[in-house]
């Protein structure tokens, strides 16, 4: 059965809008956040209307309700990573929250000399938290650097992992230049020296899925809104027997088994890392989001996005002078396409792409120093979901050849 995309695309309301002397929206902006359909707004709206409440402890009907729903959603999202335990999820605000948790979390045990392996395609979200780490406790922060094709140099494993290496975090999928990693040689690696993995997977889990038993990693994180779900919603997935042994992140409550005025004690994962009110209404939208992606089917999605990422890889270069930064071909790599022109700053090229309706991310997408590997300040970042089209794409193509004209 073939994909029908104009079908999906009835799903979500912000597609029909126009903008601009009445210009049919082209959204393109999927790699920083994508539009929600009508089966996620209509559970945030039912939950607010019908079952408000706060989670845990209330012996009342709405108390109850809320609390079904939230716990429901865990379920949900665990059956949708693959997840052994619905207790290795653990709902934050978003990924960079997930990672923050493990590096603060897992890295009280480090000390100096250790070392921590990061890539140099990692969003700030990737990097950050790790810097701060190695910084606090005097671990040793190392990275994989990538090469002009947009790929890792992968030779580099064997002198950068070593037995001091304690933990390696790296991206599945690159938002800016669309590189899909090979999981597996960086796991099997980290495994022969005992380090652990955290892989982000913001950008990979709303076009490809997840089955983190197949993937083997010890952490993942993803984030709610890049997946047809709220803001403001993200997941840690995380081995029990790991998330265990951790300490809590934050203090207050809902993460504790016992408190007195001298001390404390804490609840077992996911709770511990739970402090205070959780973000009940976006982690029931998200569950309502991965049964959507299910329903329509993570293999028809991907390769939805594949033919349309091929087309545009074959339109793309007939721009004069247009630059694409990171993979020329389809072979592992996502629908996120950075761009570049000489000459030309990306903000002018996203603001008059917005002028012909076309919404398109500009700026260094939080990965400067893969700007920095490629010479450049910043991209123009164009990046499609499950709801796009050839048309879009030639929409894309015929406003990068205006903007060409434009600056002559």
């Amino acid at each position: 059965m073939s994909y029908d995309v104009e079908r999906v695309r009835k799903d979500f309301p912000a597609l029909s809008r126009l903008i601009h002397d009445d210009r049919p929206l082209v959204y393109l902006d999927n790699a920083a956040t994508s539009q929600k359909p009508t089966a996620v707004l209509d559970v945030l709206t039912d939950y607010y209307e019908r079952h408000n409440a706060n989670v845990h402890r209330g012996i009342h009907t709405l108390g109850e309700e809320a609390t079904a729903m939230y716990e429901g959603a865990r379920d949900t999202v665990a059956a949708f990573l693959g997840a052994r335990d619905r207790r290795e999820v653990v709902f934050t605000k978003n990924a960079s929250e997930a990672i923050n948790l493990v590096a603060y979390s897992f890295g009280s045990s480090l000390r100096a000399g250790d070392e921590i392996l990061v890539t140099e395609m990692e969003h700030h979200s990737n990097l950050v938290p790790w810097q701060l780490l190695a910084e606090r406790t005097g671990a040793t922060l190392r990275w994989l650097s990538i090469d002009l094709d947009g790929r890792l140099v992968l030779d580099d494993l064997d002198t950068m992992l070593n037995d001091r290496t304690k933990i390696v975090a790296f991206v599945h999928q690159s938002n800016i230049l669309g590189t899909v990693n090979p999981v597996d040689v960086v796991v099997r690696r980290a495994r022969e020296v005992g380090a652990l993995t955290l892989l982000d997977a913001s950008q990979s889990v709303p076009h490809l899925g997840a089955d983190v038993r197949a993937l083997d990693v010890d952490f993942l994180v993803c984030t709610g809104h890049k997946m047809c779900g709220p803001t403001g919603i993200g997941v840690l997935w995380g081995r029990f027997e790991l998330l265990a042994a951790l300490p809590p992140f934050l203090g207050g409550g809902e993460m504790i088994s016992e408190v007195t005025m001298e001390r404390s004690t804490y609840a077992e994962p996911p709770h511990r890392f739970e402090a205070g009110t959780p973000p009940i209404a976006q982690a029931i939208g998200l569950g309502a989001a991965c049964d959507y992606l299910s329903e329509i089917g993570l293999d028809v999605i991907a390769a939805h996005e594949q033919e349309l990422t091929a087309y545009a890889l074959e339109q793309l270069p007939t721009v004069p002078d247009l630059r694409i930064i990171g993979p020329r071909t389809t072979e592992a790599r996502g629908a996120a396409i950075s761009l570049a022109f000489p000459g030309i700053h990306p903000h002018d090229v996203g603001q008059l792409l917005d002028e012909y309706g076309v919404a398109v991310r500009v700026g260094h997408h939080c990965a400067r120093p893969v700007c920095m590997r490629f010479g450049i300040p910043a991209t123009t970042r164009a990046s499609f979901y499950l709801y796009n089209t050839a048309a879009e794409v030639d929409a894309l193509v015929t406003g990068l050849h205006e903007v060409k004209r434009f600056f002559g």
